[in-house]
């Protein structure tokens, strides 16, 4: 599963699970988008890609909820490398509310924005691009809440369940030589999961399968899978990666 001279972009890119993601990458011979709200996380990222894997790595700051910063991140990358052969649509947040009742518009539309919103503008732009060239591989990054939804994350979970339906019809839209799949996680170990309240991660790894959390590593296999020739065969497709959850 080498990437060899591939460029990949990837939101949410300079932390937890998109750092993960863009170290493989990097590793596996791609150079590099690393895009998030933070330039300064990028810019550190960046560096250190550059003088441990010797690829090229370009750091972008992205509010993906804004259509005009997705329009320039597109631009930018495709500035500098000509083409972007892999999108992962990464970012997201999941902000915590005292009610549903207390759930703000402006809460509303950010969770939809980082979510849904900027995946459909970058992949809708990206994949048309990639549909008139050589082809590429579309990643979305859902979780495990848009199936099991609950009063806790509600916004979330519609947002993620649209980004499943996203994936199947981006899978049709731009087939057959763009491939669209999607990523399903489980709770993972990543920042976000400081904030968890406490006992929330005995609980969980109480109904795991495997008995533990996700750890950022653990998305590696999955995200080089879909970024891969290996997947060649692979579209529209959600792949559960949490632990085998209850």
């Amino acid at each position: 599963m080498q990437l060899d001279n591939k460029v990949v972009l990837v939101t949410g890119g300079s932390r937890g699970l998109g750092k993960a993601m863009v170290e493989a990458f990097a590793a596996a011979g791609a150079d590099v988008v690393i895009a998030s709200r933070k330039l300064d996380s990028c810019e550190k990222l960046a560096t250190e890609i550059r003088e441990k894997y010797g690829r090229r790595a370009l750091p972008v700051a992205a509010n993906v909820s804004n259509w005009n910063d997705c329009d320039a991140l597109i631009d930018t990358a495709y500035a500098e490398f000509g083409r972007v052969d892999v999108l992962v649509n990464n970012a997201g947040l999941s902000p915590l509310y005292p009610s549903l009742d207390q759930v703000s518009e402006a809460l509303f539309d950010k969770v939809i924005g980082v979510n849904l919103k900027g995946p459909f503008r970058l992949s809708s732009v990206i994949g048309t691009r990639m549909a008139a060239g050589d082809g590429g591989s579309i990643i979305n990054i859902s979780s495990i809440a848009a199936i099991r939804a609950d009063g806790l994350a509600l916004p979330y979970s519609a947002a993620k369940a649209g980004l499943n339906a996203l994936t199947e019809g981006l899978a049709q839209s731009f087939g057959r030589t763009v491939r669209t799949n999607a990523i399903q996680c489980g709770p993972f170990a990543t920042d976000i999961a400081d904030g968890w309240p406490a006992g929330l991660r005995e609980h969980l790894e109480a109904n795991i399968a495997l008995g533990r959390v996700g750890m950022p590593d653990d998305i590696i296999g999955a995200a080089m899978y879909f970024a891969s020739d290996a997947s060649a065969y692979c579209t529209g497709a959600i792949l559960r990666l949490d632990g085998g959850i209850k």
